[in-house]
Parts: C-alpha cells; sequence; structure tokens
C-alpha cells in the first residue's frame, strides 16, 4: 500500500488538521513536494512548517517507519536533506547517516480510499474501472483521451528514432520499415520490422532501373528466411488468415518498392486522412489495411518528422489526420464500448489502447486520470 501513502501525500487526501510529529511538533503542510520518480526521496522540494520554522527539503514515505532502516536510508548521505518522514506506522525512531534524528509524521489512508483502490487491483474484470468510468463528465475523458494520444506518438517517436539508428538516419528506409511491422498484424510484427531493418535498402534502391521484379521478389523472401530451419525471424503462421501470411506481405512490399509507391516523400506531403488513405489504397492495399497503415506507420512517421525538426506543423497534422479517421475496432475497445465510452475516431481508439498497455495491464490505476476520478470520490 505504500504507492496508495505517495497517491494521498501528493494530493492532500489526508486529514490536515492538528498534524503532529511523534514528537509532538505541530506542522502545517505548505508544500507536499515535486514527486520523484528516480532514486532517492520521494519527494523533492517540500516546504513545511514544523514548530513555527519553515523547512525547506525532502520527504521520504513509508508504511512503516522501520521500513527506512531496512531500506538502508540510514546509511546513504543522499536522504541526510530528508526533513520530514511521514509514514502509517511510526513503530521506531529513525536517524540519518549524518547521525541527526528525522522528525516523523504519521498519516492515515482514508478508509474509503483504501477500500476502492483494493477494490480497483483485485478486480478480474477489464476495464477495471467498468463501473464507474461511463459516469466520468465527457471533457474530463477527452482531456484525458487528448493527453494518452500524444504519449503514444510519443512513444511511437521512441521507436522510430531507434529505427532511424538502425538505418543511418534514412528517412526512406524508415518509412519502409514502419509499413512493414504494421503488416505484421501484431504476431509478425517484430519479424517484420527485423526483416526490414537488415534489408540492404539503399542497394536495391539503387538497383530497381535494371532489376526484374521477379528477381526483386525472390531477394525479398530469401532475405526473410521464411523456411530456415533456425527460425531466423521467428514468423508466426498460428491464428492468422492466410491473406496475411508473412509471405504474402513480404510480396506486396515488393512490390511497393519495385513501383517506388508509398514513400516518405509522399507520405509527407499530404494535408489530410484522405489524400493519405489514397497513396496505400493505390498501391494495391485494402481500405482496412490502408486504414491501418495511415494510423500506425504514416501518422507516427508525420509526427515523428516534425518533432526531430522542430516543425510543429507536422505534429499536429498527424494529430488532425487521427480525428478524420474513423475508430478501430478491437476487443479491446468493445470493452470499453460497453462502458459507455464513445470510440469514434483513431484518435480515441489509439489513445484507449495506450491506456490498456501502458496503464491497466501494469496496474497504474494511481496514475491514470480515470482511477483518481474514482478514488478522489467522497
Amino acid at each position: 500500500m505504500e504507492s496508495l501513502l505517495h497517491y494521498v501525500w501528493q494530493h492532500r487526501m489526508f486529514n490536515m488538521d492538528g498534524l503532529k510529529t511523534t514528537g509532538g511538533l505541530c506542522v502545517d503542510i505548505l508544500y507536499c513536494g515535486e514527486h520523484n520518480v528516480n532514486q532517492g526521496p520521494d519527494f523533492l522540494n517540500a516546504k513545511i512548517l514544523i514548530d513555527g520554522v519553515v523547512w525547506v527539503g525532502n520527504v521520504e514515505l513509508h508504511t512503516r517507519s522501520s521500513d527506512w532502516n531496512r531500506h538502508g536510508h540510514n546509511t546513504d548521505p543522499v536522504y541526510n536533506t530528508t526533513i520530514l518522514h511521514v509514514v502509517e506506522k511510526a513503530d521506531v525512531d529513525v536517524y540519518m547517516q549524518n547521525g541527526m534524528a528525522v522528525w516523523q509524521l504519521e498519516i492515515t489512508i482514508p478508509e474509503g480510499l483504501g477500500n476502492r483502490f483494493r477494490e480497483l487491483i483485485k478486480s478480474n474484470d477489464y476495464p477495471r474501472c467498468h463501473r464507474f468510468v461511463g459516469s466520468i463528465a465527457s471533457v474530463r475523458v477527452n482531456s484525458w483521451l487528448d493527453s494518452l494520444l500524444v504519449e503514444r506518438l510519443m512513444d511511437r517517436n521512441r521507436r522510430i528514432a531507434s529505427v532511424l539508428r538502425q538505418t543511418g538516419d534514412n528517412w526512406g528506409h524508415t518509412a519502409f520499415v514502419m509499413m512493414a511491422r504494421t503488416l505484421g498484424f501484431g504476431l509478425n510484427g517484430d519479424p517484420m520490422e527485423r526483416w526490414a531493418i537488415h534489408l540492404p535498402y539503399d542497394e536495391l534502391y539503387s538497383k530497381l532501373g535494371g532489376m526484374s521484379y521477379q528477381l526483386l521478389e525472390k531477394v525479398f523472401l530469401d532475405s526473410a528466411a521464411l523456411d530456415d530451419g533456425v527460425d531466423r525471424y521467428a514468423w508466426r503462421y498460428m491464428r492468422i488468415r492466410p491473406k496475411n501470411y508473412p509471405e504474402v506481405r513480404i510480396r506486396q512490399l515488393a512490390s511497393v518498392f519495385f513501383n517506388r509507391q508509398c514513400g516518405v516523400d509522399e507520405i509527407l506531403s499530404c494535408e489530410d486522412a484522405v489524400q493519405l488513405t489514397e497513396i496505400f489504397l493505390v498501391a494495391g492495399f485494402s481500405r482496412d489495411v490502408s486504414r491501418l497503415l495511415v494510423i500506425n506507420a504514416a501518422c507516427p512517421l508525420i509526427f515523428s518528422y516534425g518533432f526531430v525538426y522542430g516543425l510543429e506543423e507536422y505534429r499536429n497534422r498527424s494529430l488532425c489526420i487521427l480525428t478524420e479517421l474513423r475508430g478501430e475496432d478491437n476487443y479491446i475497445l468493445r470493452q470499453w464500448r460497453a462502458c459507455g465510452l464513445e470510440v469514434s475516431t483513431a484518435a480515441d481508439s489509439q489513445a484507449l489502447i495506450q491506456l490498456k498497455r501502458v496503464y491497466c495491464d501494469h496496474f497504474r490505476c494511481l496514475e491514470c486520470r480515470f482511477g483518481f476520478e474514482y478514488l478522489s470520490q467522497k
């Protein structure tokens, strides 16, 4: 429950009246401090009035004060800047590495808050918040979804940055890799990405004028090692429709490459979702697959290009395009829709996929705004 204690302190959800240290000194919390997600004290630069004197420094929190010694803070000089040790139960006196005693403050997690938190964490349902999320004001829902969408694009930006490093900052090759990953449709996403990265993209592109399509396709398929006994790229076929088999999608990519279609310049020149979708339709992809390529390859690429070169126009364009496309339909989104949330655009669906994979799957309810709305109920 220590993470919940952090939450209660950060949001001042405990009784603030008549606070006193375990030694009887009056305490007034002026500023709880900045939550530290790295090593060191839990909250930095707090401002606390103790016995009439304002102290500025760091705050450490534990369920029991004996955890201070168990975690080795009594021998770590980093904790010599601690001005207050906040605990649920003060079972021992604690001292810093320099020998000075640390003031301690006991606070209580409100019973209702603790019960709601345990209900969320122990629930086997998905989403855990399904009983109340539909009642949250739409303005708050939309604000959280907007933040999640940007967070997802920033995560994609980090992946694209990694691909760029591996391709020698070649945006054309990187765009090809993103398309290949998308055409892996989840199960084959990683092997498709590895194959595309290791493809001799520049060398093959320079030979297009004197190479037949049949030869190029053979090079693509051979380099994928689809029949390699050592399972070079760990291709998967179970629970995959034949039209999505790796060799089928690799042949499509060979055709796109040979015809110089869906290049990075074409993608970056598009102003809206219609133009961007048309690029993939002309290349022979179905409308559904074209939409997935726009959502999972083109938009992240446009966003990342704008991020790398400081071009806000491109970042905003990627966000706008996602709002122009209808939302995706998969088991994750059907569950959110069943809770009463509207998932009308690809921006909504991408945000909710981010919510599940980054927050729900890792029990990060305390960092979720939906969780905050539930836990902060009186």
